[in-house]
């Protein structure tokens, strides 16, 4: 089933900026007296900033590691840009194909990744540089905030406009403050983990379909939090694959609009008898609720009054 997911999220609905993460899961491990670290590794797709009609979802899956080879499991057959951090397992999607010399996908990486350090370094030290830092970003997540709904023109030019000019001389800022201070301290770390990644960093400006952060898919990450405070682990790596099939399910119809145990309750007790050819109904973005899966919409006669109508999403 994870592989018909991923064709249909990824090939099938045209992916082109997926958003990526993975986030530890405690599994326990039986024989050694303590849980492992599994992953969830989450690929969100959420093109509303920039009024695409494609509709969100979420999709997880589990691995009881964190090798590179699930990244590529996960986002194998996805085309286009990946909003992620810097997991060096993502390297291998950025890397130009034998056959075609391109690569299958662009990386854009996350300011809200690479404010992070100098965010700590600031907390921990009131450096005054690191707080200039803040604030240079955080100009650019304000011009964010105005552009987001537009369309993919408008925001590009608006970036070309105003975000370059302020990139241009946060790098300048950020180099000549990396050549006064000890190379070997936290911030100096923080500082080079922004300039090792700026193009992909300053990617957003080149496409206005692009994101400047991967929040998507950290938001996307939150309920797992959640539910290890409730159930604290996974009782096997087949709970972990269950797991990630639930969360899948829930958070997509979340991010839908759907009330998750509604959703659930009325497809549960439909699929028994839902024709497999029309499968795609019963999808968060597609459903409609209590509509028996053998009858087509039914039209309103024009010559009788309308009554209550069904809620749709």
């Amino acid at each position: 089933m994870s592989r018909e997911v991923r064709v249909r999220f990824c090939e099938r609905a045209g992916v082109r900026f997926p958003r990526a993460t993975r986030p530890p899961l405690p599994v326990l491990d039986p024989g050694r007296g303590r849980t492992k670290t599994g992953r969830l590794w989450v690929l969100v797709r959420d093109e509303r900033p920039w009024g695409s009609a494609a509709p969100p979802a979420a999709f997880y899956l589990y691995s009881p590691d964190r090798k590179g080879e699930h990244a590529e499991e996960l986002l194998g057959g996805c085309r286009g840009f990946l909003h992620a951090d810097g997991y060096a397992g993502f390297g291998g999607l950025y890397q130009p194909e034998p056959g075609t010399g391109t690569a299958r996908l662009a990386e854009v990486a996350c300011w809200s990744h690479a404010r992070r350090g100098l965010y700590e370094v600031h907390l921990a030290t009131a450096s005054p540089i690191a707080k200039e830092a803040l604030e240079r970003i955080a100009d650019l997540f304000a011009i964010e905030r105005e552009l987001r709904g537009r369309e993919p023109e408008a925001r590009l030019e608006a970036r070309r406009e105003r975000s370059l000019p302020l990139l241009e001389e946060l790098k300048g800022f950020l180099d000549a403050s990396l050549a006064r201070i000890s190379g070997k301290g936290s911030l100096a770390r923080a500082i080079r983990y922004a300039l090792s990644r700026w193009e992909a960093l300053t990617r957003f400006t080149t496409d206005g379909r692009l994101e400047m952060s991967n929040n998507a898919a950290e938001r996307a990450i939150r309920p797992l939090a959640l539910g290890r405070k409730n159930y604290l682990f996974a009782g096997s790596d087949a709970g972990g694959r269950r797991a990630a099939a639930v969360y899948t399910i829930v958070e997509t119809a979340k991010m839908n609009g759907l009330d998750p145990e509604a959703y659930l309750a009325d497809v549960l007790g439909r699929i028994a008898d839902h024709p497999a050819n029309r499968i795609d109904e019963l999808l968060p973005w597609n459903w409609r609720a209590g509509r028996p899966p053998s009858t087509p919409e039914r039209r309103a006669d024009p010559a009788t009054p309308a009554g209550p109508s069904r809620g749709t999403t």
